[in-house]
């Protein structure tokens, strides 16, 4: 079996998605590591997830050699947005939920777009500091520290 046969797990929606087995969803951008797509229940006008083709849980599955993935997704996700028009990146939000706040168990980072026009209903669902909500910068820090010191990080950080 080869590598990318064994990134599949055939009953994760997110993995069908990356490796072109789901007929119904539009790949907005992708590369040969990340695919990035319309989220189906968005929560702004531009409201995008990008995943990696390779099956990872969530955040709480990376450590230290995933933080290059970290960036390249926030990097295609900013490039998504630009495809789109969006040009005030002052006004995106990008980040991830933090299990058991997860809807598909496959990492995936949120690109929201204008953050000012987030649905007044939803936006519990993505604020940052919060526990079910974690920015890449946040992540980024989390992946950088040693466990032990993970404490010390702050709101943020609070579910690792």
């Amino acid at each position: 079996m080869s590598k990318k046969e064994e990134d599949v797990d055939e009953s994760c929606i997110f993995c069908l998605i990356a490796h072109n087995r789901d007929e119904e969803t539009k790949i907005i951008k992708q590369n040969k590591e990340l695919v990035c797509f319309r989220d189906v229940f968005p929560v702004a006008p531009h409201h995008f997830l990008v995943i990696p083709r390779e099956h990872i849980h969530s955040c709480h599955s990376l450590n230290r050699k995933h933080i290059k993935l970290v960036e390249q997704m926030v990097e295609l996700g900013r490039a998504a947005l630009r495809d789109q028009g969006i040009t005030n990146m002052e006004d995106v939000r990008l980040g991830f939920h933090k299990p058991p706040f997860i809807s598909v168990g496959h990492l995936h980072l949120h690109v929201l777009a204008p953050a000012s026009h987030i649905s007044q209903l939803m936006t519990y669902k993505f604020t940052p500091g919060t526990d079910c909500f974690i920015t890449e910068e946040c992540l980024k820090n989390r992946l950088q520290k040693k466990p032990q010191q993970s404490q010390q990080l702050g709101n943020c950080l609070g579910f690792f």
